[in-house]
């Protein structure tokens, strides 16, 4: 019996690892392919290493930031993403608290909203959205945001019910027997409690956020901003010719941050989402 474990758990390791590479590969080559020359890519071949002929070193790189408006785009990712995160992780959780600790017909409605709207495609309403964000003004970096917490909400607010529900109602009517009015109760009582799943909804949203090409595509204006998934699209020469090495260059410069990010809370993120999918 404990034999037959072993190489089940051996089998187990084998599959995962060879998911892993598969997963991990296509990252691996736009790292090589940016480190060669734009010729070498198109004419040795895209799934070659580099050799002392078609090494770039970091060519590509300065290429990269410098010649199509890499750190203009790059702050307007950051604002876009930071803007939208703050306001998914400060009004998500207060309607989340108002949905469980209110329960009645009304909550329970809007609570199945929220879970509704994450089902919906994106393609039926991205024409209506377009249009009504021209209409309303909500086609610059700093206030698409508000567009960014309606359709980040419907996760949000189910992650934090979820976890809301295994909150102990009787912590909260022990801070107001101490003094604490609502605000003061959901801010220094409540909030650090969700500090899991806080950081799980943050990091889940930021790489919607910062990855996310279609929205900013049909809200913002393209000759004024341009975020740096839509700035990828742009490493084009004459003749339609794709500059490959400065566009593998700026990929990798994308996904660096995020990585970052979600390699810092990882941890967190299991034990988010399962205290806001699990509990209550």
């Amino acid at each position: 019996m404990i034999k037959r474990k072993r190489k089940i758990h051996v089998v187990w390791i084998l599959l995962l690892t060879v998911l892993s590479v598969v997963y991990i590969y296509p990252i691996f080559m736009i790292l090589i392919n940016s480190l060669k020359e734009n010729s070498a890519i198109t004419t040795a071949g895209a799934f070659t290493l580099p050799t002392s002929e078609t090494f770039a070193g970091l060519e590509n790189f300065v290429d990269a930031i410098l010649s199509k408006g890499f750190l203009q785009s790059l702050g307007y990712s950051t604002v876009i993403t930071l803007t939208s995160m703050a306001a998914i992780l400060i009004l998500c959780p207060m309607c989340a608290w108002f949905i469980t600790r209110l329960e009645n017909k009304f909550t329970k409605g809007l609570y199945l909203l929220f879970v509704l709207s994450m089902v919906v495609p994106f393609q039926m309403v991205m024409f209506t959205l377009s249009q009504t964000a021209d209409r309303l003004n909500l086609n610059t970096p700093w206030n698409i945001w508000i567009i960014y917490l309606g359709f980040g909400a419907g996760l949000a607010v189910f992650m934090f019910c979820g976890f809301m529900k295994s909150i102990p109602v009787e912590i909260e009517e022990a801070s107001l027997i101490d003094g604490c009015n609502p605000i003061q109760t959901f801010f220094l009582v409540v909030i650090p409690m969700m500090k899991p799943t806080m950081i799980s909804v943050g990091i889940l949203e930021a790489m919607w956020l910062w990855n996310d090409y279609l929205l900013p595509t049909l809200v913002l204006d393209i000759k004024k901003y341009m975020t740096i998934p839509m700035l990828i699209q742009y490493f084009r020469g004459s003749y339609g010719k794709v500059e490959m090495g400065p566009m593998m260059a700026c990929i990798i410069l994308t996904i660096i941050p995020i990585i970052v990010v979600y390699l810092i809370g990882q941890k967190h993120i299991i034990k988010g989402v399962a205290a806001g999918a699990v509990k209550g």
